[in-house]
């Protein structure tokens, strides 16, 4: 006898609400103990809900820099403890070494970025998960038999110190990043990945000092391509990474990139971690499928940066490498010395919401933005372009290059 089929209970198709489960709880699947997974397998134990998450290997976690929106605290009721900093000022360095400070001027009293080590948030998270009824079975799923039928269950295999097992579930969610094998199982379709590394640097005390509450974000082809590198403060070591779509493998030279940048700050540290993971750029082409969800990075939901952006740099040509894409980083950060860009940066992204503007500063807004993008030469270069288009009768669409270099 199947071990869900026992003679008190029976299956019924998630899609009619009207068939209930009789005899026994809906059994669930979680395959992930990251934020997602971990959130999601809280919410259902929480609502009475047979709960089973699996997460291979609780002492590893997803490189990142590990800055939170302010909102998320309170949204995931998370206790301060977990926080490492609570940076108040960032600097936006560009290739030419222009930095600005982002935040000192524009962050209220009660404002700030907070910083913590994913492997702290994850830890708790399905800690809170267990808590609310979750079973945690530290088990690496190997794959998944989808049934033939609504009435029947997906078996999970998952093997655990060399043992191999089976678990008969009503619903999966899918939360096993951006590899997802769940994804994979249901033939959810693929999507682009960037790549992000870091390495984790203890350093000597009076330059950790340096990044008591201070946050660094550099762009330039030295350190990126078609994303920026980050020096984010933790408790008692600094992340230094960065992360690249267009030149996954030439991720290690980026990092030797910033760490060069960044060398007179971190002399004397000893690197301590070293992390790599891909991001998903954009979701998958499907999401649900059956009884079975996808969520986090296993979904692909994720901020996506700008397509048109890494076609300019994918062009190859020397322009876009070496001219175009130096001169939108160098207006890109004389732009973010703007308080009222900083202002609207910071409602967007600290409290998760639509920020309300003003129209005359966005006006004046608008007018600074023109003005250095003509101080570094785009909107020359674009025009450029665009009669070398017209006499070419080229397929390549300049004016919407010069656009997104206008709202990236």
């Amino acid at each position: 006898m199947h071990p869900l089929k026992t003679p008190n209970s029976c299956y019924y198709c998630l899609s009619s609400p009207t068939n209930l489960l009789s005899g026994r709880k809906l059994r669930v699947a979680v395959v992930g103990g990251g934020p997602a997974g971990s959130s999601g397998a809280e919410a259902l134990a929480s609502g009475g809900i047979e709960t089973f998450l699996f997460e291979r290997s609780t002492s590893i976690a997803k490189p990142c820099g590990g800055a939170i929106p302010l909102c998320m605290l309170d949204e995931f009721s998370l206790p301060l403890y977990l926080i490492d900093r609570h940076v108040t000022r960032m600097k936006i360095i560009s290739p030419s070494n222009l930095t600005v400070d982002f935040g000192s001027k524009t962050l209220k009293p009660h404002e700030s970025i907070p910083m913590l080590r994913r492997e702290v948030l994850d830890s708790f998270l399905r800690s809170r998960a267990q808590s609310s009824g979750a079973h945690l079975i530290p088990a690496l799923v190997t794959h998944l038999e989808v049934p033939s039928s609504s009435t029947e269950p997906y078996i999970i295999h998952h093997t655990s110190n060399n043992t191999k097992r089976t678990l008969a579930v009503d619903v999966i969610i899918g939360a096993d990043g951006a590899n997802s094998r769940v994804a994979k199982s249901i033939k959810a379709g693929n999507y682009t990945c960037a790549i992000a590394f870091q390495e984790r640097i203890r350093l000597p005390e009076e330059k950790m000092e340096y990044y008591q509450n201070l946050a660094e974000m550099y762009v330039g082809n030295d350190v990126s391509p078609d994303f920026y590198a980050w020096v984010f403060p933790k408790c008692d070591h600094v992340a230094v990474g960065t992360g690249t779509v267009c030149s996954k493998p030439d991720i290690k030279v980026y990092q030797r990139g910033i760490r060069e940048r960044v060398s007179h700050k971190i002399n004397g540290g000893k690197v301590i971690k070293v992390e790599a993971h891909p991001i998903p750029e954009h979701p998958r082409p499907t999401r649900v499928r059956g009884r079975v969800a996808l969520v986090g990075d296993a979904a692909g939901y994720v901020t996506k940066c700008s397509g048109e952006v890494r076609k300019n740099v994918r062009r190859g040509d020397s322009e876009g490498l070496g001219g175009r894409g130096k001169d939108a980083r160098e207006a890109l950060v004389e732009i973010c010395g703007d308080e009222y860009v900083q202002r609207m940066t910071f409602d967007s992204y600290l409290y998760k919401k639509l920020a309300n503007g003003d129209r005359w500063e966005d006006v004046k807004m608008v007018l600074n933005t023109i003005g250095s993008l003509v101080r570094c030469r785009i909107v020359e270069r674009e025009m450029e372009a665009l009669k070398v288009n017209e006499a070419s009768k080229s397929n390549h669409l300049p004016i919407a290059s010069a656009v997104s270099f206008l709202t990236w």
